[in-house]
């Protein structure tokens, strides 16, 4: 049932609109009737892909629809094993990233929890246990501590209710939770009269009217927004779309150019036609999808390696570009407990044993290891525990030396608890709980109350410590309670949600990396001031803005100012979508971190979502990296494994385009130009292409992070895949080759009147040794090779091996040799490539001087 003012109605009403007899519960019949129309108490799923969708989306890709348009045609044209190497660059790309994609998705339902939560419920007057998913809308529900809530209801009944809404609403604190009516305006953090499925009781004990079931809760809607929400593309995708299209718009044009030309000159259809098909197999990398693919991959299992699970490979490389990166507060930046910080007393052992002796947390399993009990307990409760337990005060033991008579729960109205306790020498009152109400119980306030605001302003949680001799102790809760008076203090002990060891680090290394965090939380706007301050978030007070604040703006608004603040404060789900949205807008890559249910829609929102291990199944269904072990050195580490990722991609496609490149002026120079046969034939260029460069493009994957790959500014969402130093080494280097090839051709074969297949299979080989030798050039786009240590990537070095090896396959192997149409090599031969490749590489690293690393 969708109502959202279920908060704004007194309990009675509530029974009275459902229908529901709040002592008795409903009755099965009305149950059964009740499921039918509300449905089961599940949120429903999105659809999952099978493996053969799986399978389909490897093949979107623009680079990939053009080698299928080239193996139909040239298929069509009858050259079959043209036509074969083509289709075997496009299955070889499909089967890794299937592969890839696959092994994820079975990781990631290992990671899954199985188990199925229970509820107590109250039907036809009797208690019942049964399934989460059988409740209905109507149902009275029992709620103590340590339940997750089971679906949306409205507390009737509280006993001291305080439950733990992190993951929905990201309140650090628990709620505490009333029956009274609330206004209609109150916020959602706020609506103490309300539990909402998934979070967690920590305390105390309640009865409840279910009023929303399955899709229809504040996780549900959550759930809805997820699925509606549209998942961008990733950077590198949407770069790979456009260089798709500018790669098929140039080599189609370059074709037609080329197949009118010839057609001017008089050639045959035929000719004219085959030396089209030339162009557009040289200009197409065919090796460039499988090259893509495995760089990748291997940046997705070095990652996996360090506990950091990729779920959708192109986004290893996205985080290497992100420019901002939205963090949750509550257990993503922070641990998510309560630990001491600071302890101000004049006997801090006799004011941590009333710590220890007055709190509600207590340990399941004491015969056990230290480090192996399981604690339970509000945070605070637990707090007390641990600080008495890093004092060496263990609660088991100090309770066998006294017994306690009484004790007073915490409670709302009182803000403390008391125990009173037997001991060897008389009775003695405990009392913990907040300042302000144990400092007004005591005798001698003095320096505690301006001592107790001063760590309150410096964002802990302040607890009171005291205690009272008593002479003769009451019998009963109530005379005990008038005797929590003249309190002799003893001392303060001031909490917080310590951040995760490795916050502060991550966050320094990440904006001398050019990204700039920005904390979007649920919690209190000066709980996130300290939490930033603390992370080496660098912020002003008029840069936080809390939710309410956000509500009144319009999403134009939000985007003209969205740059001005670095902390949000109060928010809901539907800020940090349109948060990350305003940022998107602004052209800015988006990094989100989140863990709970209220993270979600906002990790698939953005360009990269990022989630705990620890975190809630939606927030890790909805993120692209999960990590593993909750660690954010990983975030810094894959910032840096996505940059080296860009930058071996754009060291190998800056290669295979110099290659394509030389390979479409020198087949189009020849045939348009002069009207000489080709100098190299299609089959030549599929083997050198796809052969030849697929083994040394793949082995720049293994190249180490440059020094200054953590220094540089993020990647800008306009700026294109082909950067400054790609275009310059693209451009001269085929230039250079072409005209060297050319040059060779015409020397060989027009001047000296050599044997064409000899002349073709030299060019052939021009190919083979730039591939072998010209990819140490490529090691680094920006300085020259000798400053650098060309030999450093031994699976370099293995390919550079291979690729000379495969050449000398295609001369001397029978098979291999009518298949690529090659003939043998003589000594001179052999000389002329040797020779060709040291004037090339010459060239090269000259050109690579004087227009990049002489300007840097």
């Amino acid at each position: 049932m969708k109502n959202n003012d279920w908060h704004n109605l007194s309990s009675e009403k509530v029974a009275e609109i459902l229908e529901v007899d709040a002592k008795a519960g409903l009755e099965e019949k009305e149950v059964s009737h009740r499921r039918r129309k509300y449905g089961k108490n599940k949120i429903s799923k999105e659809k999952k892909f099978s493996r053969f969708k799986i399978l389909l989306s490897q093949l979107r890709s623009p680079l990939i629809y053009i080698l299928i348009f080239a193996a139909g045609v040239t298929f069509f044209l009858g050259n079959w094993t043209d036509s074969l190497v083509i289709i075997l660059a496009v299955a070889v790309n499909s089967a890794f990233g299937y592969w890839e994609e696959a092994k994820v998705s079975k990781i990631f339902k290992k990671l899954r929890s199985a188990l199925k939560t229970k509820a107590i419920v109250i039907r036809e007057g009797r208690k019942k246990e049964i399934l989460q998913e059988k409740l209905v809308v109507g149902d009275i529900i029992r709620l103590k501590t340590g339940n997750k809530i089971p679906a949306d209801a409205r507390v009737v009944e509280s006993d001291n209710l305080r439950v733990s809404e992190a993951i929905l609403t990201g309140e650090s604190e628990p709620s505490r939770k009333i029956a009274k009516k609330l206004p209609k305006d109150t916020q959602l953090a706020e609506r103490e009269n309300m539990a909402y499925l998934g979070s967690l009781v920590e305390s105390g004990s309640a009865k409840a009217i279910v009023v929303a079931v399955g899709d229809d809760t504040k996780t549900g809607d959550i759930a809805n927004m997820l699925r509606e929400t549209r998942e961008e593309k990733s950077p590198l995708q949407k770069k790979m779309i456009s260089f798709g299209r500018v790669i098929g718009s140039v080599i189609g044009v370059l074709s037609v150019v080329l197949f009118l030309g010839g057609l001017i000159r008089g050639d045959s259809v035929v000719q004219t036609f085959e030396a089209a098909v030339a162009i557009a197999v040289g200009g197409i990398p065919e090796s460039l999808p499988v090259v893509m693919t495995v760089i990748l991959a291997i940046g997705v299992e070095r990652l996996l390696k360090k506990k950091g699970l990729v779920r959708k490979m192109n986004s290893v490389e996205t985080l290497g570009s992100a420019s901002i990166i939205c963090l949750d507060k509550t257990k993503t930046l922070t641990q998510g407990k309560m630990e001491a910080d600071e302890i101000v007393a004049e006997d801090d052992n006799a004011a941590i044993r009333i710590a220890v002796l007055c709190n509600a947390a207590y340990a399941e399993n004491p015969e056990k290891k230290m480090e192996k009990w399981k604690v339970n307990g509000s945070p605070t409760d637990k707090g007390l525990f641990f600080t008495g337990r890093k004092k060496g005060l263990f609660k088991h033991d100090l309770e066998k030396e006294s017994k306690e008579l009484i004790k007073l729960e915490f409670n709302f109205g009182n803000k403390y608890q008391a125990a009173l306790r037997e001991e060897k020498d008389g009775y003695r009152l405990y009392v913990t709980g907040a300042p302000e109400e144990v400092l007004s119980r005591s005798k001698k306030q003095g320096k505690w109350e301006g001592r107790s605001q001063a760590m309150a302003q410096e964002g802990l949680r302040v607890v009171a410590l005291a205690r009272k001799e008593i002479a003769k102790p009451p019998k009963t809760k109530e005379e005990l309670a008038k005797q929590v008076k003249d309190l002799d203090f003893a001392g303060l002990v001031g909490f917080k949600d310590p951040l995760r060891p490795d916050i502060a680090s991550a966050i320094k290394k990440a904006r001398q990396a050019g990204v700039r965090p920005i904390i979007i939380t649920g919690d209190q706007k000066k709980t996130a001031q300290f939490v930033a301050k603390e992370a080496g978030i660098e912020f002003e007070e008029d840069q936080v803005m809390e939710g309410r604040e956000l509500e009144k703006m319009s999403d134009e608004e939000l985007s003209d100012v969205v740059d001005k603040y670095r902390i949000y404060a109060r928010t809901e789900p539907k800020h940090k979508i349109r948060i990350v949205s305003a940022w998107q807008k602004k052209g800015e890559i988006v990094a989100m971190v989140g863990d709970g249910v209220n993270d979600a829609p906002a990790i698939k929102k953005a360009d990269i979502g990022l989630s705990l291990g620890s975190g809630t199944e939606i927030a890790k269904e909805a993120s692209d990296l999960i990590l593993l072990n909750d660690s954010f050195k990983i975030i810094v580490q894959a910032i840096s494994e996505g940059r080296t990722i860009l930058d071996n991609l754009r060291k190998s496609i800056a290669y295979v385009l110099s290659d394509s490149f030389a390979s479409i002026i020198v087949v189009g120079a020849a045939r348009i130009v002069f009207g000489w046969p080709l100098p190299i034939l299609p089959v030549q260029i599929l083997w050198n292409n796809f052969i030849e460069d697929s083994l040394p493009t793949i082995s720049y994957a293994f190249e180490d992070s440059e020094k200054d790959v953590m220094k540089r500014k993020a990647s800008a969402q306009k700026q294109p895949l082909l950067n400054k130093e790609m275009k310059t080494l693209i451009f001269f280097t085929g230039i250079i080759k072409q005209f060297l090839v050319l040059f060779l051709f015409w020397l060989l074969w027009k001047e000296m009147a050599w044997n064409l297949d000899y002349v073709r299979t030299l060019i052939f080989g021009t190919f083979a040794f730039d591939t072998a030798f010209v990819i140490f050039s490529f090691k680094n786009l920006r300085k020259n090779i000798w400053q650098i240590n060309p030999f450093s990537n031994k699976w370099l070095n293995i390919s550079s091996l291979f690729a000379i090896g495969a050449f000398v396959s295609t001369l001397y192997v029978p098979f291999l040799s009518g298949l690529i149409k090659t003939v043998p090599l003589d000594l001179k031969g052999w000389l002329i490539l040797f020779a060709f490749v040291a004037v090339n590489i010459s060239l090269i690293e000259l050109t690579k001087w004087f227009f990049i690393s002489r300007s840097r």
